[in-house]
Formats: C-alpha cells, sequence, structure tokens
C-alpha cells in the first residue's frame, strides 16, 4: 500500500554551523517532513501498517482519536480520503464555534467529528468507552490516539533499513513514544538513541517505551530518554523556543515546530553546548513533521 507522491526513502540533509565545527561533531536530519505534503513525517510510518492491516480485515472505516491540531488526525483524514476508508474523529474537548485549521481539513476529507469532553476522553482506552462507540458507529478498525500500536511501531522500524551510513548518536522527539521504540526496535544497538520528551512530568514515558519493546520479546540496550526539553508540557511554548525555530529556519533553511521538532533541535544544540556528544560523534535527527500544526501558531 502506497501512495505514488510519497518521497521515501526520505532524504538526509547535513546542517553546518560553527558551533558543531567547534566540538567537531557533524549534524545531519532524516527529513521525514518531506515524504508527503499531507500525510508526512512519522504519522505516514505509524499508518502504513495499521492501514494494511485494516484492509486485510476488510474494514471499510478506521475511527481513531486526537485533539484540535492532531497531526495524528489530520494524517488518518488525509490517508483515509486517498484509500478509501471512512474516517471517525473522536475529538478531546467541547465543539468548538469555529473548528481548528486541522479539523476543517480532517472534516473537508471526509472525517466524521465526534467531540467528547475531556473526563469523557480519558476513558478511550477502556473496553467500555469502545464498546459504546461501536454501539454508536457501527464496526470500525480502531487505531490508537497518535497512532500508537505495535505496527506502528513496525512502520517506524524502517527509519533504520533507510540509512546507507553510520551514526553515533539518533535523535527522536517522543509524545507517546511509539516512534521511538520502533527506531530502538530497528536500532542495531551501536548507535546511541537518544529521546527527547516534549512532556512535562516524562518519566512516565522510559517505562513506558520499555513496555513496547517487551512485547518483541528481545532485549534492547543503548537508549535514553532526556526530559528536559518540554518547555512547560506539551504544546507549551515560551519566547525563547519560538526565536530558536525562527533563527533555524534562517541559518538552515529547514522549517521546525513548538510541539515536537523545535523542541527537539534546541535540546540538541543546547546538549552540545554543554560538551554532552563526544568530539568526533556523527548525530542523526528525525524531523518528524507535523508542520500542519503550525496553523496554531504565530511564529512572527
Amino acid at each position: 500500500m502506497a501512495i505514488p507522491t510519497l518521497q521515501l526513502p526520505s532524504p538526509i540533509t547535513q546542517i553546518f554551523s560553527p558551533l558543531l565545527d567547534a566540538q567537531r561533531l557533524q549534524l545531519f536530519i532524516k527529513r521525514d517532513d518531506l515524504i508527503h505534503p499531507l500525510i508526512s513525517g512519522n504519522k505516514w510510518r505509524k499508518l502504513k501498517y495499521n492501514l494494511q492491516q485494516a484492509k486485510k480485515e476488510q474494514q471499510s472505516c478506521l475511527l481513531t482519536f486526537g485533539g484540535a491540531w492532531s497531526n495524528h488526525i489530520h494524517a488518518t483524514a488525509a490517508a483515509g480520503n486517498y484509500f478509501g476508508f471512512n474516517t471517525i474523529g473522536i475529538i478531546r474537548g467541547e465543539s468548538p464555534p469555529t473548528l481548528s485549521a486541522t479539523l476543517q481539513d480532517a472534516q473537508d476529507w471526509g472525517m466524521q467529528l465526534h467531540f467528547v469532553n475531556r473526563e469523557q476522553y480519558r476513558h478511550k482506552t477502556e473496553a467500555d468507552f469502545i464498546a459504546g462507540l461501536r454501539q454508536q458507529f457501527g464496526n470500525f478498525y480502531l487505531i490508537p490516539e497518535g497512532g500508537s500500536n505495535t505496527l506502528a511501531m513496525q512502520g517506524c522500524a524502517e527509519i533504520i533499513d533507510e540509512l546507507t551510513e553510520p551514526y553515533d548518536v539518533l535523535c527522536v522527539d517522543c509524545g507517546t513514544g511509539t516512534t521511538l521504540a520502533g527506531v530502538i526496535c530497528g536500532n542495531k544497538d551501536q548507535t546511541q538513541v537518544l529521546g527527547f520528551s516534549v512532556l512535562k512530568g516524562g518519566d512516565f514515558l522510559s517505562p513506558q517505551v520499555q513496555s513496547m519493546l517487551d512485547k518483541t520479546h528481545r532485549h534492547y540496550h543503548n537508549w535514553q530518554i532526556n526530559n528536559d526539553y518540554h518547555f512547560g508540557g506539551y504544546a507549551k511554548t515560551t519566547p525563547a523556543l519560538f526565536e530558536f525555530i525562527k533563527t533555524f529556519k534562517r541559518d538552515h533553511g529547514v522549517q521546525l515546530e513548538p510541539v515536537y521538532s523545535g523542541k527537539m533541535f534546541y535540546g540538541i544544540f543546547d546538549l552540545i553546548k554543554k560538551g554532552y556528544f563526544k568530539q568526533g560523534s556523527r548525530i542523526l535527527a528525525l524531523h518528524g513533521g507535523g508542520l500542519q500544526g503550525l496553523r496554531g501558531y504565530n511564529l512572527d
């Protein structure tokens, strides 16, 4: 199952900076943001095998969860429209007077939006809640919030298969930890995998990722998650982060966003300044896309 316009393997861009030269480091970006204009980044990788499984099960409807600016909701609606699936989005929060640009796109692509309050939304993984959804909407193929399941991990593991050169460190931003878990699965252990949590109080992420890895019945080493660059929590920002994103675009021609990639790259450059990376290291950072969410911010 593929879209003709998918750019895979995604390209790799090298970043040049006096700071990198001073530390004798090389920094590269795996440009998953360029995979597809609508189903970009890790969202395509997470959806790929879920779409195949839905087709295998002869399901005609996809149901998933997310917020008003969810990259996953956006990508699922676009993929459903392209591959001929009906789509239902269970959206966190009350129905707004005006839809966000993300939800407007999703609705335009045929997604049925169903808003639930935050208390109800907390029950989204419970069997009774899902049974109620099946009673309301009929049969569907369930994709968890953020596309996070073992099939998504399988898709993200393919990132490693696309690498043709060795790297010492591979950096991944983390929300649910699924992309990180997939990369760890694909990794051959000689590369250090460094996750950057975008969540405040993200200490739960390491055991959550370990739980995902345990399902593969293999042992993985040489990975860790940094919790120092969440900027106050999920989708929280600061003027310093916005300034970094603008400067990065100006200096390197690569657009970041403040929810995921901006925080990770800020963290990478801060760690470089602090001498965290061994001199001579080759660092690869995964740009997971999500640029559609920029419409929810004023970067000027």
